[in-house]
């Protein structure tokens, strides 16, 4: 079951509940650069490949707003090794 990703101020997160139970979160870095800073999944959604989807969001939000990834978060820095689709945002 895919859950709903909602846009924030600076992260997509997914509520269920009334309550957050997974986010990915994000800082521009002057006009050109985004840092994923962080990205949180609740036990009970473990597995089911949502932090890879909320990379993909912000990766989505980067090739939208022309502008590079610095994926500091040991997480998203993991997706950006494996996949190499993500390289075009790729701060270098």
């Amino acid at each position: 079951m895919m859950e709903n990703i909602i846009k924030g101020k600076n992260k997509f997160y997914i509520e269920k509940e009334d309550q957050m139970v997974a986010e990915i979160t994000f800082v521009s870095t002057g006009a050109e650069r985004l840092i994923i800073d962080h990205t949180f999944v609740s036990e009970q959604l473990r597995g089911e490949g949502i932090a890879e989807k909320l990379v993909e969001r912000v990766v989505t939000l980067a090739r939208e707003e022309n502008k590079k990834i610095i994926p500091l978060c040991p997480f998203a820095k993991s997706q950006f090794d494996k996949k190499n689709q993500y390289y075009d945002v790729l701060a270098k």
